[in-house]
């Protein structure tokens, strides 16, 4: 089973993108063919003109390859040395950033292909299934700038049957207190206490203070997590809003690899990492990171706000995994979101969504959306 090809598709919804933070309105798909005639896909939350330069670039030396290069010919089944090989032959002009996120997306696509070979799902090949369903978290984005905007923007979340929603801080919150206090009561006043709530600020805080000033609301008001308050790189920030009396997650604003989430754990002290699956090197990173997680008796809660491919993804990973964590379950309103592949992964009466039983990941491109939308 050798790898024949691999293709890397640009997707975008026509929009204005000026002031957009939601990349759910274009995607980067890789598909990885291998000689037999398996196909694995994945996406990558990503810029996709950058993937295809990294999958297509010329050699240079030993360890400035491209990863077509590296790949063509190889053992698809051999997933664990493809990925050190990668990593290795980038390692002049990768390690990090740009590059993990290429790899990470073959990555997927080599899990998928192997569950295909084999016949089983991804997550009976991470581990031993341990959850039929994962319980499902609705992220809204934007959050709104009034109590009636928030209202109706939860509200579109809880109509898929989530039994928790994260809303989105903005850089006014910090700026105006009274102001975010309001929103933020709104919020949990409308879902009241059975419902689970979680905040992403963006990393929209620039100095501790900021965030001091809005952690008693959130502790308060239960929320279950803040995510991101910080930019990635600033660990002693996120350190600062320890003892405040709610958990604090990162780790999904481009941190890849376990190099990277060691000292998030360390110096950052999170206490609930977020790899985003489709950038920090794909599954098999992510159960890396895992390791490093429990051993320091923190959380693992994967960034998803892509499509189907991401979630199904991470379906895999959650299903196995000790703890029924929660499964993010992007709300946008991109067509990419809902209609890229076939399967729909929808929430089921009691919140979950069901972990694929299909072989490989369990999902399929939708050959008519990715003709809409296909820009290269």
């Amino acid at each position: 089973m050798k790898i024949r090809d691999i293709d890397v598709i640009d997707l975008r919804v026509p929009r204005d993108m000026a002031n957009a933070y939601d990349g759910s309105y274009s995607d980067c798909i890789v598909v990885v063919e291998t000689d037999d005639g398996l196909t694995g896909i994945a996406e990558s939350d990503t810029v996709a003109s950058v993937i295809r330069a990294i999958v297509e670039a010329t050699h240079s030396h030993r360890n400035a390859m491209g990863l077509r290069e590296i790949l063509i010919g190889q053992d698809a089944s051999d997933i664990e040395g493809l990925w050190q090989r990668m990593y290795e032959a980038t390692a002049y002009y990768g390690r990090r950033g740009a590059v993990m996120h290429a790899i990470s997306a073959v990555d997927i696509a080599l899990w998928d292909i192997r569950g295909k070979a084999l016949g089983k799902p991804v997550c009976d090949l991470l581990g031993t299934r341990r959850h039929a369903g994962v319980p499902a978290y609705g992220t809204i984005y934007p959050t709104g700038e009034t109590p009636d905007a928030v209202r109706r923007n939860i509200d579109r979340g809880l109509a898929h049957g989530v039994r928790a929603i994260k809303i989105c801080a903005e850089r006014f919150w910090h700026q105006d207190v009274a102001r975010s206090t309001k929103l933020i009561q709104a919020a949990r006043d409308h879902v009241g206490k059975d419902i689970g709530l979680m905040v992403d600020v963006t990393a929209a805080w620039d100095t501790p203070e900021d965030g001091l000033k809005l952690m008693p609301i959130f502790r308060a008001l239960a929320f279950a997590w803040v995510e991101a308050p910080f930019p990635a790189d600033d660990l002693a920030s996120y350190a600062a809003l320890q003892g405040e009396g709610v958990p604090i997650a990162g780790g999904d604003l481009g941190l890849t690899t376990r190099y990277e989430f060691g000292p998030l754990f360390d110096i950052a002290k999170v206490d609930i990492a977020q790899p985003d699956i489709s950038m920090v090197g794909g599954l098999s990173e992510t159960m890396q990171i895992a390791k490093l997680a429990k051993a320091r008796e923190r959380r693992v809660v994967p960034h998803g706000y892509k499509t189907n491919i991401l979630t199904a993804t991470n379906l895999a990973f959650l299903g196995q995994q000790e703890n029924a964590e929660p499964l993010e379950y992007s709300m946008s309103e991109s067509p990419l979101r809902w209609t890229l592949t076939r399967e729909q992964l929808p929430i089921q009466k009691d919140g979950t969504v069901a972990v694929p039983d299909a072989p490989g990941l369990g999902v399929t491109l939708d050959p008519e959306t990715v003709a809409q939308f296909r820009v290269g």
